[in-house]
């Protein structure tokens, strides 16, 4: 399967960089990040808390193929409709640590859109360590389902 979303991890930096042209309109693609059904949908999680508000916090839940509980945690620190989000992320039990995580939205047509998201860790051994795992795959993987499930939902 062709991986059309852009993952770029320079040797030595703390950070990843992450690019993605959809087939949606901005607002659509913003909604996949800011609403908990979408944020279900696509992600194939369960959405245990979302008070998307500045300094608000989320908290998301999933079962791995071995059946173990996995959760994510986060804050939201600010956002722009359509255009912004900073926040924070936390694998609850990895060895990651808590990755500041800045979104941007892009509107290139009226149908289509850009993502680009910088995830900084709190070292570059966080960052390598998550690289390890099939981190490519899953972020290709993640938004494909994305625009899969919300050019249904736009037809």
């Amino acid at each position: 399967m062709e991986q059309k979303t852009n993952v770029i991890a320079e040797d030595g930096k703390q950070e990843i960089l992450i690019t993605r042209e959809f087939d949606l309109p901005v607002e659509l693609l913003y909604k996949a990040y800011t609403e908990p059904d979408f944020i279900e949908q696509w992600m194939g999680t369960k959405v245990l808390k979302f008070d998307f508000q500045k300094h608000g916090s989320y908290q998301f839940s999933t079962t791995d193929p071995k059946g173990n509980q996995i959760g994510f945690n986060g804050t939201i620190h600010d956002f722009t409709t359509n255009q912004k989000i900073i926040r924070t992320f936390e694998m609850e039990n990895m060895p990651f640590g808590v990755q500041l995580e800045i979104y941007e939205f892009e509107k290139l047509t009226e149908s289509t859109s850009k993502l680009k998201q910088q995830v900084i860790y709190q070292s570059v051994n966080h960052r390598d360590h998550n690289l390890k795992l099939p981190f490519k795959q899953g972020i290709n993987w993640a938004h494909n389902r994305l625009e899969e499930i919300l050019q249904n939902l736009n037809a």
